[in-house]
């Protein structure tokens, strides 16, 4: 194809409809038909990336290979997919604002008055083209944050504005993505909300050419025609998007309502094959029928939130498909786990996985947890910080270093076994500083991490993290039955702990979850629910 063509997702009516599953399930649909796709996502917040917000803010930070901190539905993207994202996928208001600024200190604009129109929007729409202009993509579907007549969002919807007029047409289409409503007390679904959220995308000089409307419940044809006359779409172009059991279902569901073949015709392009989902489906079909059932405690500290650990939840989904397992995760709170209560919090568990974070907020409780696993032998993987409770847990009650911590909660500690890299020592800004993005480990031959890599000598996994094992320590810990599986050759910095005597016990300090797809889930949590379910059995 010598032209790409652009796709443009916004929503109204409410937040969290699911923009980044629709996104991700109809670049699925295209791909699968041999169509070049890719997405992307607009953020409208001012931060320059998720990466210090709260995961109570705003979820999971999720990383690429090139180590841009960026929003989960980038994690979405590549689960459905199966390939990579970068830096040029996701875009905040915050790093648009941040390189018109720069280029007006150096100049660029030549004396001009710097303003929202056409400064930030010129950006916005350079950013929107990056990943077409590559030459890699036949389609690009540009996800837009937020909801419509959002104040945040404007400037966004106007860069579309103009590019659709810009790219001509069926070079550019807009999916908006909107609530039906069901009203108990009236017994039907309104329409009216999605006619509101239509007329302010109207306002804003952009038609919609296929809406997406999330519901509860069927929509009727009747109801279809009304929303297609009102809402100025052809009938063809109401798609429906009830819900549904799992994620991974919805790229069927809108194809049996057709949402890939109505897009293609909007865009001009062959709507000759079908899309080959037969891995996708044999995924579903083991999903959906499992053999055996297990249950995993998740440790952590923002389980009050599931999009906290988003990644690890769909990696348990991947992995417990693959082994015809029905994962179970039961979310503890670390700091609700003391001396007194952790045998009742932690007992009946297949499996335990100690889970990243940042501070010293509850990481007692993680210590206790992970003590538990490695003296009842159960299933244990430590991610990030957990392999870091690891270390700490084995230095205090093996070696016998009572204090042994990690200078990130007491920097005066005698025995700082997770220490400071001596390359952030003097770093003072916490944004976009951490050691980040695909690092390279070494795995020792024989190890258990090896053949969980399937004799594999060198991995590549992403990192998001700040301290390290200190391996003045190493060899202690090694004479006393903790080795150092993984290491990463240019640094000599521990990637992968394990303990030998013990029958599964893995702490890793990159983050597995985030490579884990629906065609290709991680081999780590694939070995780690079967550990699971040996261990039940």
């Amino acid at each position: 194809m010598s032209q790409t063509k652009y796709i443009f997702v916004t929503g109204g009516v409410t937040s969290s409809l699911g923009k980044g599953i629709i996104a991700a399930s109809l670049a699925k649909l295209l791909q699968a038909r041999g169509y070049r796709t890719t997405i992307q996502k607009l953020d409208p917040y001012i931060n320059v990336d998720p990466g210090t917000l709260n995961p109570y803010e705003h979820g999971e930070c999720y990383v690429t290979d090139d180590g841009a901190e960026t929003d989960l539905d980038l994690g979405h993207y590549e689960r459905f997919l199966n390939s990579t994202t970068s830096q040029a996928n996701n875009v905040t208001t915050g790093r648009i604002y941040q390189s018109v600024i720069e280029k007006e200190r150096r100049g660029e604009f030549l004396g001009k008055t710097v303003q929202v129109v056409p400064h930030i929007t010129n950006e916005i729409k350079e950013r929107i083209q990056i990943l077409g202009k590559s030459g890699d993509y036949d389609i690009v579907i540009t996800e837009i944050g937020g909801t419509v007549g959002d104040i945040e969002s404007l400037p966004y919807i106007e860069a579309v504005r103009q590019l659709l007029w810009e790219l001509g047409d069926t070079n550019g289409i807009v999916i908006h993505l909107t609530l039906v409503p069901y009203l108990s007390a009236a017994g039907e679904l309104k329409t009216k909300p999605t006619q509101h959220s239509v007329k302010t995308l109207m306002e804003s000089g952009i038609k919609a050419d296929i809406l997406v409307c999330r519901t509860e419940h069927e929509i009727s044809d009747e109801i279809k025609h009304k929303l297609a006359l009102f809402c100025n779409v052809k009938r063809e172009a109401v798609i429906q998007s009830i819900d549904a059991s799992t994620i991974y279902d919805v790229p069927i569901l809108m194809q049996e309502e057709g949402l890939d073949t109505v897009t293609l015709q909007r865009l001009g392009l062959p709507d000759t094959t079908r899309p080959n989902l037969d891995q996708w489906n044999q995924f579903l079909n083991k999903h959906k029928n499992p053999k055996h059932e297990v249950t995993i405690g998740l440790v952590g500290k923002y389980v009050e939130l599931q999009d906290s650990y988003k990644s690890i939840l769909e990696s348990f989904i991947h992995a417990g498909a693959v082994n015809e397992v029905k994962v179970n995760v039961r979310s503890i709170h670390s700091e609700h786990i003391n001396d007194k209560n952790f045998e009742a919090k932690l007992k009946g568990l297949n499996g335990i996985l100690v889970a990243p974070g940042f501070g010293e907020r509850g990481i007692e409780g993680k210590i206790k947890a992970v003590q538990y696993a490695r003296e009842n032998k159960i299933p244990f993987l430590g991610i990030c910080l957990g392999m870091q409770m690891a270390v700490i847990e084995f230095s205090r009650n093996v070696l016998g270093y009572t204090d042994a911590t990690s200078t990130e909660m007491l920097e005066s500690t005698e025995h700082p076994v997770i220490n400071l890299m001596e390359a952030q020592k003097n770093i003072t800004n916490k944004g976009g500083t951490m050691r980040l993005g695909s690092w390279d480990c070494e795995l020792k031959k024989g190890s258990l991490a090896s053949k969980i890599y399937h004799g594999a000598t060198e991995i590549s996994e992403r990192h998001r993290h700040r301290y390290e094992f200190n391996n003045d320590y190493k060899e202690e810990i090694e004479k006393a039955g903790m080795i150092a599986s993984g290491i990463n050759k240019e640094t000599g910095l521990v990637e992968i702990v394990e303990i030998p005597t013990h029958p599964w016990f893995v702490g890793v300090q990159y983050h597995p979850e985030y490579k884990s797809t629906v065609l290709n889930p991680h081999p780590l949590f694939v070995g780690f629910v079967k550990a699971a379910l040996d261990h039940k059995i």
